[in-house]
């Protein structure tokens, strides 16, 4: 390009430019819910920082200044699914003797809406081929959700506990969603609440 042509300098890679940087919380909104798109509809493995930056209209640069690595967008995608700081006090409120029964209704009101849905089955199918899809569902469901519910219970073993419980609701999640195996891929998600409420109970406060 000779000096004092029209066409438009190229991109610089690295850090975002001042003006990148000032492009505030919209960006950073725009480029997680592009994320959440291309990782449901792309899997953890075909899904790049460059296509998600693409999708969202705005510099590759700019994603990693924002989120930093793929594994740190895709576990940011993730959180903005099951919203748990919005949710964990909703849970841990009211009757100690329902609890089992309000974490219940938080997973299958997650997995029943399409909205929420296909982001997290896209978790999900990533999680059984790719270890860092896996350890990003590990390190979220226990860490950020469910020994977060049982250390403030204050119970032996939260840690187990945890695991007990995000055990039992991915496998169910598994079979139903992404197998399909029936009877459970077409029961009434009520049902399924009523014969589960009673075993995470017991794992996180008996």
């Amino acid at each position: 390009m000779t000096p004092g042509s029209d066409d438009p300098a190229p991109r610089r890679r690295g850090r975002p430019s001042r003006g990148e940087r000032a492009a505030g919380p919209d960006t950073r909104t725009r480029i997680l819910e592009a994320a959440r798109t291309e990782f449901a509809e792309r899997g953890y493995d075909r899904t790049s920082v460059r296509g998600i930056a693409k999708a969202a209209e705005v510099d590759a640069a700019l994603v990693h200044h924002y989120f930093g690595t793929k594994d740190e967008v895709f576990a940011a995608a993730v959180e903005l699914s099951f919203e748990p700081a919005l949710v964990i006090p909703s849970i841990l409120e009211g009757p100690r003797q329902d609890l089992g029964e309000r974490l219940a209704r938080f997973f299958f009101g997650v997995w029943e809406n399409p909205v929420t849905r296909a982001p997290v089955l896209a978790v999900l199918r990533s999680a059984l081929t790719h270890e860092a899809a896996a350890k990003v569902l590990r390190g979220f469901v226990l860490r950020r959700l469910l020994e977060r519910i049982a250390a403030d219970l204050d119970v032996p073993d939260p840690t187990l506990r945890a695991e007990l419980a995000a055990s039992h609701m991915i496998g169910i999640a598994v079979l139903r969603y992404v197998v399909g195996a029936e009877p459970l891929a077409s029961a009434d998600p009520e049902k399924i609440i009523e014969m589960v409420a009673p075993t995470l109970q017991r794992y996180l406060t008996e």
